[in-house]
C-alpha cells in the first residue's frame, strides 16, 4: 500500500497527527506561533466530517478546562497556546497534573524564543516540570505528527496530561510528513474512580502521592520509548545533549553525521541512563537547546558529580534568543555561517497600524485630549494591534504587560490619584480577561475611562471570531457599567470633532465610563469582499 504524504508546517503536523490519532476535541485561544494549528483543524473536511469540536474558547484557561473536561468523559482533546498563553491557564494546567486525565490529553504549547511576536521568552518546559507533566519536544514535523499518536497512547496509560512543546521555526516551517490511516474516535467512558478529578486537600494529598510514585514510571518511558536517542561519536572531547529543533540545527551542520556523541533529547523527564553515559565518555559537554538553559541548570543535579557543562550560561550560547545553525556551529568552534548581511531591500521595517484602522482615529481623538490636555502618561494599553500605538506618529500608550492588565493597571493607577487614568482594551482581549478588571473598577466606583476597540475580531491574530461579536454593549452592561456613560462612536476621520467632544464629556465624570470606538478590521473586510466578489 502507498504511503500517504503531506507537505505541513509544524502546528499542521500536531492538527493532523492529534485528528488522526482519534482526538475528538481542539479547544484554544488565538496566540502567534501556535495559531494555525486550531485554524488548520477548522478548515478540515476530516474534523467536519467526524464532528470534532473546534471553536475558539475565551482565553487559555477556559481551553484547558473544557479540554480536561472532555478527557473526564474518556475522549482524546488537544488544548493550544502560546507560552504566555500558558500563564492565564496554569491555575487548571497545575492541577490537572493531580487530576491527572481519563481520555487522552494533550496541552500544546508554542514558545517564542527570540520574541518574534511576545512579551516575554519563557521555557514552557519548566512549568510541565513544575506540574509534574511529561514533555514531548519534537525536532521535526514528522515526530511533531507522530508523538500526536505516542502522546494520547502516554496520556492514557500514565492518566496524565502530556505537553507537546515546539518552537516557532518548527511551529512554522514545512516540510514532508508522512501520515498513518486515522484511528477512530473513543467512546465516552467515565473515570473508574468518580472523585477523581475532585481536588479536596484529603483527595489531593493521595493523588500527589501517585504523582510522585508515577515520575519513576515516566522517567523510563523517557529512557525506553525511542524519543530520545544515545548516538556514539569517534570524538569523546565533546559530548552534545540535543534538546528538540536543537538536533536538526546540529545535524545541519554535519550534514547528518556529527563526530561527537550525542543525545537527541525529544521526550521528559530528561533521560538519565543516556545522559550519564555521555558525561562518562566525553570531556566535556554542550547543551543545545531552544529557550532558557533547563537542562544546562538541571545537569549536575541529575548526575551528582562534577562535570563540566557548556551553554548558554557559560557563554558559548548567548544567553537570549532562538537557536540557529550559525550559533550551533560557533558553539562547536565551526566556520560563521552566517552569510553576507542582508540586503537593505529586505531590512526590518517597524509595524504599523493598517491604512485605514480605527484604532488610529481613537488614538488621534485621545491625543487631542488626554495628552493635550495632561500630557503623557495616562495611557494603559494592552495586548493587540493597538499597541502600536506606542510607536510613532502616536506615541500614546504606557503600558502594554498582559492580557486585560490595561484595566486593572488603569484602576490601580485611579487608585494612587492619577488622573486621568485610561485604558485602552480590544474586544477580543476585552473578553478574554478584560472582564474581571471591568467588574473591579465598578464595584469600586473608580474614576477610569476605558476605550474598547471593537473592530469586531481577533485581528493581531489573522482575524479570528471574537468572543464579544455583536454582545460588546450588553456584556458592559452585564457588568453594571451605568447605560449613560457607554458611548459608541463610528472611529472615521469625519467624526473626530465628535469623538474628542464624547472624551471631554467622560473626563468630567466621576465613575467608570466605557467608550467603544466600533468599525471592522480593514483586513478581515477586505477578505469578505474578496469573498463576495467570487
Amino acid at each position: 500500500m502507498t504511503k500517504k504524504k503531506m507537505l505541513l508546517m509544524g502546528d499542521e503536523a500536531i492538527a493532523q497527527g492529534a485528528m488522526d490519532a482519534g482526538a475528538s476535541g481542539f479547544y484554544a485561544y488565538p496566540g502567534t506561533p501556535s495559531t494555525e494549528i486550531m485554524e488548520y483543524v477548522q478548515h478540515s473536511k476530516m474534523a467536519a466530517q467526524r464532528n470534532i469540536h473546534r471553536t475558539w474558547s475565551a482565553n487559555e484557561k477556559t481551553a484547558v478546562e473544557g479540554a480536561l473536561g472532555m478527557s473526564y468523559a474518556g475522549k482524546r482533546t488537544m488544548s493550544m497556546m502560546k507560552h504566555v498563553g500558558l500563564n492565564v491557564a496554569m491555575d487548571p494546567f497545575v492541577n490537572s497534573g493531580i487530576t491527572g486525565a481519563n481520555g487522552g490529553c494533550i496541552v500544546t504549547v508554542a514558545d517564542d524564543p527570540s520574541m518574534h511576536s511576545s512579551q516575554d521568552e519563557q521555557d514552557s518546559r519548566i512549568l510541565s516540570k513544575f506540574a509534574f507533566i511529561p514533555i514531548l519536544e519534537p525536532s521535526n514535523q514528522q515526530e511533531a505528527y507522530d508523538m500526536c499518536f505516542y502522546g494520547y497512547e502516554l496520556s492514557e496509560k500514565y492518566m496524565t496530561p502530556v505537553m507537546m512543546r515546539v518552537t516557532t521555526r518548527l511551529a512554522h516551517s514545512r516540510s514532508g510528513v508522512e501520515v498513518r490511516e486515522a484511528l477512530p474516535q473513543k467512546e465516552i467512558k467515565l473515570p473508574e474512580d468518580k472523585r477523581q478529578f475532585v481536588l479536596l486537600p484529603s483527595i489531593a494529598r493521595r493523588r500527589y502521592k501517585g504523582v510522585l510514585e508515577t515520575q519513576k514510571k515516566l522517567l523510563e518511558e523517557s529512557e525506553n520509548a525511542g524519543w530520545n536517542r544515545y548516538i556514539d561519536g569517534k570524538d569523546k572531547s565533546l559530548g552534545i545533549i540535543a534538546c528538540g529543533l536543537g538536533f536538526n540545527y546540529l545535524m545541519e551542520n554535519f550534514d547528518g553525521e556529527c563526530p561527537y556523541p550525542v543525545v537527541k533529547l525529544s521526550q521528559y523527564p530528561a533521560p538519565k541512563k543516556m545522559i550519564k553515559k555521555l558525561v562518562e565518555e566525553c570531556k566535556e559537554i554542550l547543551v543545545l537547546e531552544d529557550g532558557m538553559p533547563m537542562v544546562e541548570e538541571d545537569l549536575r543535579g541529575l548526575l551528582d558529580r562534577d562535570v563540566k557543562v557548556k551553554g548558554r550560561i557559560t557563554g558559548e550560547l548567548p544567553r537570549d534568543g532562538e537557536l540557529n545553525p550559525n550559533l550551533v556551529a560557533l558553539a562547536l568552534g565551526l566556520k560563521d555561517v552566517e552569510g553576507q548581511p542582508v540586503p537593505k531591500i529586505v531590512a526590518p521595517r517597524p509595524p504599523k497600524m493598517c491604512t485605514g484602522c480605527g484604532h488610529i482615529d481613537m488614538y488621534n481623538a485621545i491625543n487631542a485630549t488626554v495628552k493635550a490636555k495632561y500630557g503623557d502618561g495616562h495611557v494603559f494599553s494592552d495586548i493587540g494591534c493597538y499597541t502600536l500605538g506606542a510607536f510613532p506618529p502616536f506615541e500614546a500608550i504606557n503600558s502594554c504587560v498582559d492580557m486585560g492588565a490595561s484595566i486593572t493597571m488603569a484602576k490601580g493607577a485611579a487608585d494612587a490619584g492619577l488622573f486621568p487614568a485610561i485604558a485602552v482594551i480590544g474586544d477580543s482581549t476585552f473578553c478574554h480577561s478584560g472582564m474581571t478588571g471591568l467588574l473591579d473598577a465598578v464595584i469600586d466606583k473608580s474614576n477610569i475611562i476605558v476605550f474598547i476597540g471593537d473592530n469586531s475580531t481577533t485581528g493581531m491574530t489573522g482575524g479570528q471570531d471574537s468572543h464579544a461579536l455583536g454582545r460588546l454593549t450588553s456584556i458592559v452592561k452585564g457588568l453594571g457599567v451605568d447605560p449613560d456613560h457607554i458611548r459608541i462612536v463610528n472611529p472615521v476621520r469625519k467624526n473626530h470633532d465628535e469623538f474628542v467632544k464624547i472624551i471631554n464629556e467622560e473626563l468630567e465624570y466621576n465613575g467608570v465610563s466605557v467608550i467603544i470606538p466600533t468599525r471592522e478590521c480593514m483586513q478581515t473586510l477586505r477578505r469578505k469582499t474578496k469573498d463576495a466578489k467570487k
